[in-house]
């Protein structure tokens, strides 16, 4: 193992990763505290620090000069898995149900699509970089379901918040849909050379 395994910017995307069963773990115990609210709160203060992480591993391994093969695998890995689950776990909760699942799922095959993308376009030693408007959608997403995984426990605090957070999820899936396309396009001119 190179020294950069164990650098700051990689321990700070594994944390990322091992953030995701304890988020899992807080809805599971939802239903067994006597409060909760507790459960929704601690879910939301791991996604919150997780999240936070994603800024600061890229940013640390760019200032550090610590970029590593391992952390540009890991990083967009760590991502889907911390928003695939909390999505999942969010719709068989309930919170996310309906016409609004439609907005998961359009997140969700984004990610798919764009990692498969990205995987073949790797092969072929083609760089695809992240637009303004990706990063646009990752803060709507990331909001959303912050706002979304506070739920009820967040109704609480401010009336009606969660509907801003559905509001939120579905802006993330409308550019979702725009970046995805955007990606594709820029993928296919590659496939048909």
């Amino acid at each position: 193992m190179s020294r950069t395994t164990y650098s700051v910017p990689n321990l700070l995307t594994y944390a990322r990763i091992a953030c995701v069963p304890l988020v899992v773990v807080c809805f599971f115990l939802e239903g067994s505290l006597k409060s909760p609210d507790y459960a929704r709160w601690s879910a939301l203060t791991i996604f919150v620090l997780a999240s936070i992480t994603d800024y600061f591993d890229g940013y640390l391994a760019r200032a550090w000069q610590q970029q590593s093969t391992i952390g540009r695998m890991l990083d967009p890995i760590a991502d889907k898995l911390l928003v695939a689950a909390v999505l999942l776990l969010l719709a068989a909760e309930g919170t996310i149900a309906g016409w609004t699942l439609w907005a998961a799922i359009v997140i969700l095959c984004r990610e798919i699509l764009v990692s498969g993308l990205r995987e073949y376009l790797a092969e072929l030693k083609v760089s695809v970089p992240v637009t303004r408007l990706a990063k646009w959608k990752t803060t709507f997403q990331m909001v959303a379901l912050a706002i979304l995984l506070a739920g009820p426990a967040g109704d609480k605090v401010i009336p009606n918040v969660t509907e801003i957070g559905i509001a939120f999820l579905w802006i993330a899936a409308l550019i979702t849909l725009i970046t995805g396309y955007d990606y594709f396009r820029a993928g296919l001119r590659h496939i048909e050379d």
